[in-house]
């Protein structure tokens, strides 16, 4: 069973079903925290081998992505196929997987 189908079935059995706008909220919220966390331990960028973004705060954003995934019933794994395959093409055509803006 993949990571979507997972998430899925946890807030089914849960009942944590939420409209794709709080989904959207939710992973945004996820991400400052995670946000948060590197900013702090690298003292806001001053020391940037200090790194540090906890396994549950990179988890909790996982899924919430991928809860906004299921309501948005857009297939992850195909997302981020597509990513992908747009920064191969960059690479092969700019040498860069940056899109230049």
């Amino acid at each position: 069973m993949d990571a979507q189908t997972r998430v899925a079935e946890f807030v089914e059995a849960n009942d944590l079903q939420a409209p794709a706008a709080y989904r959207l909220l939710d992973t945004v919220s996820e991400l400052g925290e995670v946000a948060k966390e590197v900013c702090t331990s690298t003292d806001y960028g001053s020391d940037p081998s200090a790194v540090d973004a906890p396994e549950d705060e990179l988890g909790d954003a996982l899924f919430a992505l991928l809860a906004l995934c299921e309501e948005l019933d857009v297939d992850a794994e195909e997302a981020l196929e597509t990513a992908l395959g747009k920064y191969e093409n960059r690479i092969d055509e700019s040498g860069d997987a940056g899109s230049g803006q």
